[in-house]
């Protein structure tokens, strides 16, 4: 009689399993599936080796190899601290036609022309195609070179052939190994690939820029081990139906990790906007109900942001309608339950719907008192004064909330031409030009408004 074949657990969440399985089905994890009662192999002892440098004191080491290299993309370089260090290992990912390869081919364009050879190697288009897409942004130079390749091992040759100073890889889940199995695209593929170039990078002082699919939900595709590897992680963000894109780093080991940086498309490529407020603010000639300007802070970039809001009368028949587009839902149906409640407007027979200017998503609480004043301008059908600016967060019994940089928030409504800004109390001194109109709570400041 055969024994029974041992189980496998999961060592992150538990999960049971009668056999082997790559990935957990329970918590999706990679390689935490391990056989029950399996025999561990003997430790051993290590000797001590050659070391590759001898330790110095922390203020003795070198930074010469950790400066960042301007790209002369501004924008670009702000996300990354900067710009380019040598040595740096990338890793951009993006919705499809969302522009990462446009922009990536600038970068390497800019590069190219200031520091010599760039590589640019296209897993998923040939060399034709992005000869095409540079003619078309003006990004033909001499020093700039092109391959199209599927094999790492020819990625390497290139690499030997020509010593960039920065490497593009469109994408990393289009290159395979020779050496490992699995197939194309997934995660054993995937980080034998990465692991081969960071590699590289390292030993070169090479620069490399690796291109990243994402899911469907939006999460880089592949092993999350690939997001560890890699210095930077920056996410490429944009609606279709809009010209305006968002880069952002997740992850950063030579800079910030909260810095944004704004570009538009165009017919000659992706144009950074160094000053975005007026894409998400409407230009009227006269105020309208249910829309209130605010200021967000995105890394330390105050941007100015318009929430609108539009109160209707329900058809009946069931649950009013709630909609929200470019804001946190949740945070929304917060806010509307406050402003019904502490601000004594009615809503619970009307249909709500919310939403951002310009394709910005607004998630920090200092857009709630903005967002309170729309939901209460549209109900009463009353605009809210010309000029006028709100920032603070709402709470539960609704109070308004201090948040942080108010300072700098202020000063960028005052150079945007705003006279008037609802605050918080104690929100410090009002820059010249502008009147603040502190509030403590909700009714106070509808009171005051209106």
């Amino acid at each position: 009689m055969k024994s029974a074949r041992p189980a496998h657990r999961c060592t992150d969440c538990g999960y049971a399993s009668a056999k082997w399985v790559g990935r957990c089905p329970e918590c999706q994890a990679w390689g935490t599936v391990q056989e029950l009662g399996a025999v561990a192999a003997p430790l051993r002892a290590v000797s001590a080796g050659p070391v590759t440098a001898r330790a110095r004191p922390i203020a003795q080491v070198e930074l010469a190899g950790a400066r960042a290299v301007p790209t002369g993309i501004p924008e670009f370089d702000r996300v990354l601290g900067g710009g380019l260090v040598p040595g740096a290992v990338l890793l951009v990912a993006g919705e499809p036609g969302v522009g990462k390869s446009t922009l990536l081919l600038e970068v390497a364009h800019k590069v190219a022309a200031a520091n010599g050879p760039t590589l640019v190697v296209s897993g998923e288009e040939s060399a034709a195609q992005v000869r095409l897409r540079a003619e078309r942004i003006g990004a033909l130079h001499d020093e700039l070179y092109l391959a199209a390749e599927t094999e790492l091992s020819a990625v390497l040759s290139h690499v030997e052939e020509l010593d960039p100073s920065l490497l593009v890889l469109d994408s990393v889940q289009t290159v395979r190994s020779p050496a490992v199995d699995g197939t194309d695209g997934g995660a054993t593929q995937v980080r034998a690939v990465a692991s081969a170039l960071i590699a590289v990078a390292k030993s070169r002082g090479m620069t490399t820029i690796l291109v990243g699919h994402v899911t469907k939900d939006g999460a880089i595709a592949g092993p999350r081990a690939l997001e560890h590897l890699v210095d930077v992680v920056i996410s490429f963000d944009g609606e279709r139906h809009s010209t305006l894109r968002l880069i952002r780093a997740t992850k950063n080991r030579f800079g910030p990790a909260d810095e944004i940086g704004c570009f538009e498309i165009a017919d000659n490529g992706v144009v950074g906007v160094p000053d975005p407020s007026h894409l998400f603010v409407s230009r009227r000639s006269a105020p309208v109900p249910g829309s209130c300007v605010t200021v967000t802070m995105e890394g330390s970039r105050p941007l100015l942001a318009e929430v609108q809001a539009l109160v209707a009368t329900s058809g009946g028949g069931g649950s009013p309608r709630r909609a929200v587009s470019g804001l946190d839902s949740q945070r929304v149906a917060m806010v509307n339950a406050v402003v019904e409640r502490r601000g004594g407007v009615r809503l619970g027979d009307a249909d709500v719907f919310a939403a951002s200017v310009g394709g910005v998503r607004i998630v920090e609480p200092a857009a709630d008192l903005a967002l309170a004043l729309a939901i209460a301008s549209a109900s009463k059908d009353r605009p809210l004064p010309g000029g006028l600016v709100a920032i603070g967060e709402v709470g539960l019994s609704g109070e308004i909330r201090r948040v942080g940089g108010t300072g700098r928030r202020l000063a960028e409504a005052a150079r945007q031409g705003y006279t008037a800004a609802l605050v918080p109390e104690d929100s410090g001194p009002a820059p010249k030009g502008m009147r603040l109109i502190e509030v403590p709570d909700l009714g106070t400041a509808f009171a005051r408004l209106w």
